[in-house]
């Protein structure tokens, strides 16, 4: 496993565009976390808004660079051939996906956990000053707490699902448009579905719906899944992608 990481981090650090999609991912988690604190207010009266998912908005358009970056991890490979190369000398693959994956969620987590550190003492402010009660954006509160840490997960998830993916189907551009699509359409179909049974249904199997339930630090009681549970998704859709990427990867040719 030694060689497999010692290849593979040579490769995605000489990769182009690696550096620039984690500059990527921290800047628009940052900058549009900001920009959701910045449009919403909470009257002396009460507020309707969840702090922790105002704080860590960014997320949810950041995860997009997140996709790319793990899908360029290995298509970039089938698209220049280096694949036969990278498999000819090292031939066990499941060795050299596995060796991908934790490179991936390091490098995610290390990007992910900057994100969402800078988006929640950046967003604070922005709060305080749009009348949210000092004591709801306390950074080491429980809540608070567990929707950071959770957010820098559910990125890690999204790096190993769209790995997975993209290991599954070999192009880019499929990769991408497969992997955004199912992260972007579950909530677009929300829309659209009147019938609240499917709604909830729909929402269960969501990555990004369930996943994100993770940011909740209220209403707990009127959601479809706790916030763990709901983070067990993205979880669930991760391993069964590694899962058929990994199949798929040892029984066809490169």
């Amino acid at each position: 496993m030694r060689r497999h990481l010692h290849a593979e981090w040579t490769k995605l650090r000489t990769l182009a565009g690696t550096g620039r999609l984690l500059l990527t991912i921290v800047v628009l988690t940052v900058a549009v976390s900001v920009a959701a604190a910045a449009v919403v207010s909470c009257a002396s009266d009460g507020c309707g808004y969840d702090p922790a998912k105002i704080s860590l908005f960014g997320v949810q358009v950041s995860q997009a660079a997140v996709a790319v970056l793990a899908v360029l991890a290995i298509t970039g490979e089938y698209g220049t051939g280096m694949i036969r190369v990278t498999l000819t000398a090292l031939p066990h693959r499941i060795g050299v996906l596995a060796a991908k994956a934790i490179l991936l969620a390091g490098l995610t987590l290390t990007a992910g956990s900057v994100a969402v550190l800078v988006s929640a003492l950046a967003a604070r402010g922005v709060l305080l000053d749009n009348g949210f009660a000092p004591e709801t954006l306390v950074l080491t509160s429980g809540p608070m707490l567990r929707a950071a840490v959770g957010s820098v997960l559910y990125l890690v998830l999204i790096a190993l699902f769209s790995l997975g993916v993209a290991t599954a189907v070999r192009d880019s551009a499929t990769a991408i448009g497969v992997v955004l699509g199912l992260l972007y359409l579950f909530p677009a179909l929300l829309l659209v579905i009147a019938d609240e049974d499917w709604q909830r249904i729909v929402w269960q199997i969501s990555p990004m719906n369930a996943g994100l339930a993770i940011q909740a630090t209220t209403d707990l009681a009127g959601m479809p899944l706790s916030p763990w549970a709901g983070l067990g998704v993205p979880a669930a859709w991760a391993v069964a992608a590694l899962l058929g990427g990994g199949l798929l990867l040892r029984v066809r040719d490169a």
